[in-house]
């Protein structure tokens, strides 16, 4: 994408819609001078905060604009900052410009503090381009992706009991969003990460531009993991939440004994990994810890006997990957929450469905099946 190439000031809607489309699938580094507190509630993946005012000043200058307006708000900025405070910042953009020449500035509606951060620069001998409306037109458009989307495209669901190994299989796919990936969390009991989710603002913002990457694709069928309303503390926005609902399934099949292997692995072995890497002295204790508050927080609904059973196989497999490292005997509980909690949920979820089954079988099976082009 060529800067130069482009005004600061967008007319038509569709002009805009496709410059901002641009600036996410040609990942255009993004400036963006709100105040930390605001970057904090939302941003969008490519985006650096260097604020022109902190939190503190922000909150000064907002409060002074309400009492006696912007002219003497605007005033109370440029006496905050000036100086050395005012140099280092200007600095802090110009560094930034020069990695990434290409960026473009914003702040929350592409208004005065752009505008200020802007003509700072260019009397520093810089230019940088400013986005048209700001953070709010470009969080606007891509919510607006989201629904255009959720209406217009063609969706797969893919389903399974849990340990079929749908994330995988989605991963394998060029035509394909990762819901879980991008929410960090694994949609289950046991599914939260070391490092914890975005905010709900950013994870849509990070969905909308994985759908601008795959409607520049091309493909006829997108492929989405099945997902209940709530991925972790995160939700799924309404609009594709129930496109997905509406959406023909593709079931993958799996012996218990793979799904027991692939819970074991990725929920066992890669997650200890994980948080020993984290913390070499604490990693064990806390893997122990995260294991017994998973199952802990669906000790209801496994019911009093069945959960005392289930944290009693638990507890000694802990002990016996402690003394050894052997990490098998986790296969016993595993297997008893397959059966007893988890496949019934599904199938019990499944039968709720009113939407066609577009395909059916072994994870190998729909990889062959989802990777035939459609004119074949």
């Amino acid at each position: 994408m060529n800067s130069t190439s482009q005004h600061t000031t967008l007319q038509a809607p569709d002009a805009a819609r496709s410059f901002y489309r641009s600036l996410f699938l040609d990942k255009i580094p993004l400036l963006d001078v709100r105040a930390p507190i605001e970057f904090v509630k939302g941003a969008f993946p490519l985006a650096s905060n260097l604020p022109l005012l902190d939190d503190d000043e922000r909150r000064r200058v907002g409060t002074t604009y309400k009492q006696t307006g912007q002219q003497a708000a605007i005033e109370l900025g440029h006496r905050l900052v000036c100086g050395e405070i005012k140099e280092q910042r200007v600095a802090a953009w110009k560094q930034w410009q020069q990695a990434n020449p290409q960026g473009w500035l914003y702040c929350f509606r592409g208004g005065l503090r752009s505008q200020i951060a802007q003509q700072w620069l260019a009397d520093a001998g810089v230019h940088i381009p400013r986005v048209p409306g700001g953070y709010k037109a470009l969080r606007q458009f891509l919510t607006e992706t989201i629904d255009e989307v959720s209406e217009t495209r063609h969706f797969v669901v893919v389903a399974g009991p849990t340990g079929s190994g749908k994330t995988a299989l989605l991963r394998s796919l060029t035509a394909s969003a990762d819901l879980e990936g991008l929410a960090g969390h694994r949609g289950s009991a046991f599914g939260s990460q070391l490092g914890g989710q975005p905010e709900q603002i950013n994870f849509e913002n990070a969905l909308a531009i994985r759908f601008l990457q795959l409607a520049a694709l091309d493909a006829g069928v997108w492929y989405l993991e099945d997902e209940s309303k709530a991925i972790g503390s995160l939700s799924v926005p309404h609009p594709l939440y129930e496109a997905m609902r509406r959406s023909p399934l593709a079931l993958i099949r799996a012996p218990l004994e793979i799904r027991t292997n692939t819970i074991l692995n990725d929920y066992i072995r890669e997650n200890l990994r994980e948080f020993q890497e984290l913390d070499p002295a604490l990693g064990f204790t806390r893997f122990s810890q995260y294991l017994q508050g998973s199952l802990a927080r669906i000790q209801r609904r496994l019911g009093g006997d069945r959960y005392q059973e289930i944290a009693g196989d638990m507890q000694e497999a802990l002990r016996i990957q402690a003394d050894s490292g052997d990490t098998d005997a986790h296969a016993v509980w595993i297997v008893k929450l397959l059966q007893h909690y988890y496949d019934p949920m599904y199938a019990y979820q499944l039968s709720k469905r009113q939407v066609s089954v577009s395909f059916e079988g072994s994870g190998e099976e729909f990889l062959a099946w989802a990777q035939v082009p459609a004119t074949a």
